[in-house]
């Protein structure tokens, strides 16, 4: 491989990954996600599970749809939603879970991503 096209690469696969992260870093999303891990449910059921207005669902059900981490099928007049890459996603949704343990509270007191930054409009 040539050495001079690596660090472009590189940027690419991290730009990727942050895109990912991103897709991820809305607490309505993970919810979604987690749900959905369970099977297919359509925006209705999500709506009356999460306690969400059906436009934040419709929301992020396309946000995380054109991340192709979401799927839909017709079913009559509803769409069926599903997720994805399941044991995938859920390896993932583990391993922050073993990484938010091991940090304990710094990443919620994290004056940039933290709890207030997020309830607060941090970047």
């Amino acid at each position: 491989m040539d050495t001079a096209s690596r660090p472009l690469d590189e940027t690419a696969g991290l730009t990727a990954a942050a895109c990912l992260f991103h897709g991820f870093s809305e607490p309505s999303r993970l919810s979604i996600v987690r749900h959905l891990a369970l099977g297919e449910h359509r925006v209705v059921d999500l709506t009356a599970h999460l306690g969400l207005a059906q436009s934040t669902v419709s929301q992020h059900l396309a946000c995380l749809k054109d991340c192709g981490l979401v799927s839909s099928r017709p079913e009559g007049r509803a769409s069926m939603w599903s997720l994805n890459h399941v044991d995938t996603v859920m390896a993932l949704l583990a391993s922050a879970e073993k990484l938010l343990a091991l940090t304990g509270d710094a990443v919620a007191l994290c004056p940039r991503y933290g709890v207030d930054a997020l309830h607060h409009g941090g970047t």
